[in-house]
This record gives C-alpha cells, sequence and structure tokens, in this order.
C-alpha cells in the first residue's frame, strides 16, 4: 500500500485538456482498484493561463508542481505563444529548467497486434539530455541562447557540461543495467562538434569504464538515423545530448508503431514530469479524435518512478496495469483511436482502458 500521492495537473493547449481528462480516467480507475491514494490538483497553464494571469507559466502552478509528487503536462502549444517578454514561457522547458529534470527517458516499443514501420518489433529506450545543448530557453544562467548581433546573423549557443554529459551517462547505464539486453548506443557528432560532443563522449566512456557488465557502442548521428530506419532491433538503451535525443526518440517511436503511442517521463533527483512525446495538434482539438495513449503511458512511466523510489510495489503494480491494458486496447482494430485506423474517440478509448484494468488486477 502507498502512502498519500498528490499529484499535480496542468492541461495545456490544443488537444491537451482532451487527452488529459482521458488520462486521468485510467489513472483514477486503477487508483480505485488499488487503493493507491491518490489526489490531484489542476493548475492553468498556456492559453488560458495567459488570459488570466498574463503569462502562460505563473508562479503559483509552478510552486504547486515543485511542491507535488509528480506532474502530469499536457501538450502545449508554445510556438504560438507570444514573446517571452509579453507572457510566452514555454512550461515544458521551464519545468525541465526550474526543476532540473535532466533525463528525458522515450521507450520506442512496439504494442502487439500494431505492426512496426520497419522490419521486426521494436523495443529500446532513448535516453537524453534535458537541461542544455542547443535548447537556447535552457542553457543561459540569464538571458537566452539564441540572438541576434545584426538583422541578418542569427547565433545559437550549444552548451555542454561535464556534470550534464556524467549525469545523463549515469541514468542511462543504471537502467540497462535493469534491461536483459545490458546494451548502451551513445550517439555523438564529435567529427564535427570536437569541443562539445568531445566532452559528451570523454564523460560516457568514463561511466561506461564503471559498468563492464553493459556493452557499450558509439554512434554520429547521422549514421544512427540511417541505422534506426534499417534495423531498430539491434539498439537498446541509446543516450545522446538534447537536440540529438529530441529527434531519434520521435524516429525510434513512429518506426516501433507510432508516435502517437509514445511515452515519456522527465525525471531529476528529486522531482518528475509526465509528458506526452507529440504536440498539442490544435488542428484537432475538440473534435474527441486526439489519441490519449502517450499521455496514458506517461503517467505509468510516472507512477513506476515513483514506485521505485519509494520502493511500493503497489504503484509499480499499477504502472504494469496501464500498460497491460493499453497492449490489449491497441491490439484490436476496433478498439483504436482514428489515427490507428480505428473507430473510437479519445473518450471511448480511454473508457475501454479503463474497462480493461479490473481483469488485470
Amino acid at each position: 500500500m502507498s502512502n498519500r500521492t498528490h499529484l499535480v495537473v496542468m492541461p495545456g493547449d490544443g488537444i491537451g485538456p482532451e487527452i488529459t481528462a482521458a488520462t486521468l480516467h485510467v489513472v483514477r480507475e486503477v487508483d480505485k482498484l488499488l487503493s493507491l491514494g491518490l489526489t490531484f490538483e489542476e493548475v492553468p497553464i498556456g492559453f488560458e493561463a495567459l488570459k488570466k494571469h498574463g503569462t502562460t507559466m505563473p508562479d503559483s502552478s509552478f510552486e504547486a508542481g515543485k511542491r507535488a509528487d509528480g506532474v502530469i503536462l499536457g501538450p502545449v502549444s508554445h510556438n504560438d505563444y507570444p514573446p517571452v517578454a509579453k507572457g510566452g514561457l514555454n512550461p515544458s522547458g521551464e519545468m525541465r529548467k526550474r526543476l532540473d529534470l535532466y533525463a528525458n527517458i522515450r521507450p520506442a516499443k512496439s504494442r502487439p497486434g500494431l505492426p512496426p514501420r520497419c522490419g521486426k518489433p521494436v523495443d529500446l529506450v532513448v535516453v537524453r539530455e534535458n537541461t542544455e545543448g542547443f535548447y537556447a530557453d535552457r542553457n543561459m544562467f540569464a538571458g537566452n541562447g539564441e540572438f541576434m548581433p545584426t538583422e541578418d546573423v542569427a547565433l545559437a549557443v550549444r552548451k555542454i557540461t561535464r556534470k550534464g554529459s556524467t549525469r545523463i551517462a549515469e541514468t542511462a547505464f543504471k537502467l540497462a543495467m535493469t534491461r536483459p539486453r545490458r546494451k548502451v548506443t551513445v550517439v555523438h557528432k564529435a567529427n564535427v562538434l570536437r569541443l562539445s560532443d568531445g566532452l559528451f563522449l570523454e564523460c560516457t566512456r568514463a561511466v561506461a569504464a564503471k559498468y563492464p557488465q553493459v556493452e557499450c557502442e558509439e554512434q554520429i548521428m547521422d549514421a544512427m538515423a540511417a541505422l534506426l530506419v534499417r534495423d531498430a532491433t539491434r539498439f537498446d538503451v541509446i543516450v545522446t545530448t538534447n537536440a540529438f535525443g529530441d529527434i531519434l526518440s520521435d524516429e525510434a517511436s513512429e518506426i516501433s508503431g507510432s508516435l502517437g503511442l509514445a511515452a515519456s517521463v522527465n525525471a531529476g533527483d528529486e522531482h518528475a514530469l509526465a509528458q506526452a512525446q507529440h504536440g498539442s495538434a490544435p488542428d484537432i482539438a475538440g473534435q474527441d479524435r486526439a489519441n490519449p495513449c502517450s499521455l496514458i503511458g506517461s503517467v505509468a512511466m510516472l507512477l513506476a518512478w515513483l514506485g521505485e523510489r519509494r520502493g511500493d510495489a503497489t504503484l509499480a503494480k499499477a504502472a504494469d496495469m496501464i500498460e497491460r491494458a493499453l497492449d490489449a486496447a491497441v491490439a484490436k482494430p476496433e478498439w483504436r483511436t482514428p489515427d490507428l485506423g480505428g473507430p473510437l474517440g479519445t473518450k471511448a478509448f480511454s473508457e475501454r482502458v479503463a474497462g480493461l484494468l479490473g481483469g488485470l488486477k
């Protein structure tokens, strides 16, 4: 039996509120079945918060997330926000930076009954550094990592640190130790980015030396993108820097079956946040057509993270039940959402997943 677990919910923009509601329907059902003691607090972010508070990321919403045991973040339409000076902060980047959520863990795993896009079923995990790299909103102490010294010149700063590289490598190798294959692939572009990716490689090699039980290989980024398409089954745990990890995880998830199924958790030493891999899809917002699988799976990852930290088998069981319910729902074409060729809307799909949970207890 777990102790009380308080989750803060940030619904987001576009399809965010719909898939968040669908996710909560599933999570509340597993909470009821296992008596997890979950509590939920919804706070505004995105356009809703901008209208009410003049900012897309109110301090009160951030503080609620900081106090919580975990955060559920719906997709956000940050590309459409006003400039930062006018309140247009990216809630995703802000949460990652302020809570030091340095590890973005993104599994790409084929689900039963849904053929992978390329070759055999895939089961790998991308471990992406989350707080530096080329991401301009989180690689500077103050200001922004992109700037224009003249109207005709735009520059971007890429930050790679020994601390950031070492701790993301530690995360990857520890994860590999829990998986049967015990293999890590380090992805870089040190042939061109000799200093920054050179430092990243130096750090990952030092960590690899502490894990002789884990097979370690290195791949250049462009070759890695091609190798995933050729045969993703040769990979297990992939560790890389921020931008490369963002690209490769989307590629791997689509190859495994669909980006719409791709879960992710953003984790640090003290905090974790569940977040779908995909965007806010405003073109289908309010139409009951969005696939909530990614966010549902992400919350399962969050519960597993909490269970591991607390040594709580009940939370781990809840995560496993949600995963198996998603497998069962996606396995049947008549139970899928439109993006996967099925007839069910967002709400009906979540009801189907919730209904399957009872038989998995």
